[in-house]
């Protein structure tokens, strides 16, 4: 990052000839702006705070030393100084190093000797800028472990850090916590985005508080800031975009210590816990904002549970909906504890598996894998997601019954089927046929039709009917004696069959055959 420099002289010529001759890009720095005098001079290092600024002596309202003796006493950032003076201005010199000037250059200027002077600041700059880095990021560690002490074990876990952690906590008037839960993929974007924030600011800290979740630790100039500084987190947070996954963020009660951060800690808990009956992105939930909401501590609507595992066990779907949109609405008016809520769905889905292994056995293996249970228990889900998960489980174990069924019911459907192609010379009828398989003679009857497309009696007959036929243009016997073979007790009941499907009497085939 290229370092800031400000140009100072009441002669344009001059000045024109600084941004020109100098190479400043390939000297690392970046021309931040430039003035005609002292006083202005003062003024925009105040604005622009330069890391350097090269300044003519001798200008008028505010000479350069002027302007670099006034900043040396109220200047609340160290910067480099770098002044120009013709060779007569001796006395000048003189005093620019009682002020600390970094560099003297001589008018005119050359570049070659002015950029070996600036070189050498750049690269005092490079190094106040890694050791000002190496202090923070020392100091920043030590805070955060401070941080971590007060969360864990409150004042009295400090251990000898007393004096530390009271010098932090006098910084700021106030501090407060910003508690951010995320999926684990989503969790680490958010997290380079708050060390991103941490390290912009100078009182941002974050700490690892759980698995799914970090907190951003803050101080503010008044307790009242707290609205506008928590707004301006979260949304830097979630700029960009997080898709479709789920964030939680929730800020506590400010406090007016940081020995007292455990407090902002837990009432940010309190709060983020609301997200979970706020189906849409639930965005920033502050502790004053539900602070007087109470969750309930039981639900007197258990039986829509035991509505849907009903439903689950007759294969029910529209049953199974409206048990468990009844059960969502009264969730959301009572409002019990999301953990119990969460509990709840999760014996119930485990009452449904169960139900699958006893029923399906090893075919409900690889279905049953597909749902992660574990992740009703995450602290990212709302109402909506568990009540999602909870209807997706019970309905793909009912399409799964379903489809075993069929597969079963197919299986069933063959073997009548091959008993009847063995059996049908013999007096055959579906409630025979019932009895045989222990099915419903009505139930029977629809398996054989949505397997071959006919009736049994259409089925029964339609064989009887082929094997007459071979028996006519294959052997000697009667008539009547075929009828009787292939299973009809009554000629005229083979007659008609035959007539139905042939247009023609057995004699007249035979005629035609001959």
């Amino acid at each position: 990052m290229a370092f800031k420099v400000l140009l100072i002289d009441d002669e344009p010529a001059a000045l024109e000839g600084l941004e020109l001759w100098i190479d400043w890009e390939e000297l690392g720095f970046e021309i931040c702006g430039s003035g005609s005098n002292g006083a202005e001079g003062l003024r925009m290092i105040r604005e622009l705070e330069p890391d350097l600024v090269i300044t003519d002596v001798r200008m008028p309202l505010m000479d350069g030393l002027e302007m670099i003796e006034a900043w040396s006493r109220e200047g609340t950032k160290p910067v480099k100084f770098a002044i120009v003076s013709g060779y007569g201005e001796f006395k000048y010199a003189q005093k620019a190093l009682r002020y600390g000037v970094n560099a003297y250059l001589l008018k005119p200027v050359i570049p070659e000797e002015a950029a070996d002077q600036i070189r050498d600041i750049r690269q005092e700059l490079e190094r106040e800028r890694e050791e000002r880095s190496l202090t923070k990021m020392a100091s920043y560690e030590e805070a955060v472990m401070l941080i971590k002490e007060l969360l864990d074990g409150g004042p009295d876990a400090l251990g000898g850090m007393e004096e530390e952690a009271n010098r932090l906590s006098d910084a700021m008037p106030a501090w407060n916590m910003c508690l951010v839960q995320a999926d684990p993929e989503n969790l680490a974007r958010l997290w380079a985005k708050a060390a991103a924030m941490a390290g912009k600011g100078e009182y941002i800290f974050l700490v690892d508080l759980e698995v799914h979740g970090f907190g951003i630790v803050y101080g503010l100039n008044l307790a009242e800031d707290n609205e506008p500084a928590a707004a301006a987190m979260a949304e830097e947070l979630l700029a960009g975009g997080i898709g479709d996954r789920r964030v939680f963020m929730a800020v506590g009660q400010a406090e007016s210590s940081l020995l007292r951060i455990g407090r902002c800690c837990k009432t940010a808990k309190r709060a983020i816990r609301y997200a979970f009956y706020r189906d849409q992105n639930p965005g920033l939930i502050r502790y004053d904002q539900v602070r007087h909401f109470k969750f309930e501590d039981h639900f007197e609507r258990l039986d829509l549970f035991e509505e849907m595992l009903q439903a689950v066990l007759l294969l029910d779907k529209p049953a199974l909906q409206k048990a468990l949109q009844s059960a969502d609405s009264s969730l959301r008016e009572s409002k019990p504890n999301p953990d119990f809520v969460k509990k709840i769905a999760i014996h119930v889905m485990y009452q449904i598996m169960s139900h699958m292994r006893e029923t399906a056995g090893p075919v409900a293996e690889p279905w049953i894998e597909k749902y992660d249970i574990p992740r009703i228990s995450g602290t990212v889900m709302t109402l909506g997601d568990v009540m999602d998960d909870l209807l997706s489980c019970a309905e793909g174990c009912i399409d799964l019954f379903m489809q075993e069924q069929q597969r079963q019911s197919q299986g069933i459907a063959q073997e009548i089927t091959d008993y009847v192609r063995e059996h049908y010379r013999k007096p055959l009828t579906i409630r025979k046929l019932a009895e045989v398989f222990y099915l419903h003679p009505v139930y029977l009857g629809q398996l054989l039709l949505k397997k071959n497309g006919i009736s049994f009696n259409e089925m029964l007959h339609n064989l009887r009917i082929e094997e007459a036929v071979r028996l006519l243009e294959n052997s000697r016997l009667k008539n009547s004696e075929i009828a009787e073979r292939i299973g009809y007790g009554h000629y005229g009941q083979f007659l008609k069959q035959f007539e139905a499907r042939h247009a023609m009497s057995p004699n007249e085939y035979k005629k035609r055959m001959f």
